[in-house]
């Protein structure tokens, strides 16, 4: 299990027909915040301001097919060749990081193969390596190689 400790927020906020919701960078729009949109926005900014992963190799809720199920994943990093590198599946902080959230990100990773899968609830998040389609888990997040 790695610690996060998230930046201070400076996130642009509104208040829209009686739900707050603030900017998104990644996806230039407005979005409801919810449990799990607070999470994921902070660990964006988390990747960007301490961790340098760069804004361009970002993409957030992007749609995915299971078979043919349409599913999204939550964020997922570009390595410098434009390759999808690591996959990130939020939880709101109230959600335990389980067997379930783990399966969901393995699912998920059959579709789109990546170095590196991790799942946060803000507090925490665990970070596994795929090598030879084994995983193995990670004490440090990955640093973003350039």
């Amino acid at each position: 299990m790695i610690k996060i400790a998230f930046p201070e927020p400076a996130f642009r906020t509104r208040n829209q027909q009686g739900y707050m919701e603030l900017f998104d960078s990644i996806r230039k729009s407005w979005v409801r915040i919810t449990p799990e949109e607070w999470v994921r926005q902070n660990f964006i900014q988390w990747l960007i301001q301490e961790m340098k992963y760069p804004s361009a190799m970002i993409a957030v809720e992007k749609e995915l097919m299971l078979g043919e199920l349409k599913k999204r994943f939550d964020i997922l990093i570009y390595s410098k060749n434009h390759q999808p590198w690591m996959m990130i599946e939020c939880k709101a902080p109230e959600v335990d990081l389980s067997e379930k959230t783990i399966m969901q990100i393995l699912r998920y990773n059959m579709s789109i193969p990546v170095q590196y899968l991790v799942i946060t609830n803000g507090h925490y998040c665990y970070a596994a390596s795929i090598i030879d389609n084994k995983a193995g888990w990670l004490t440090e997040f990955p640093a973003y190689s350039f």
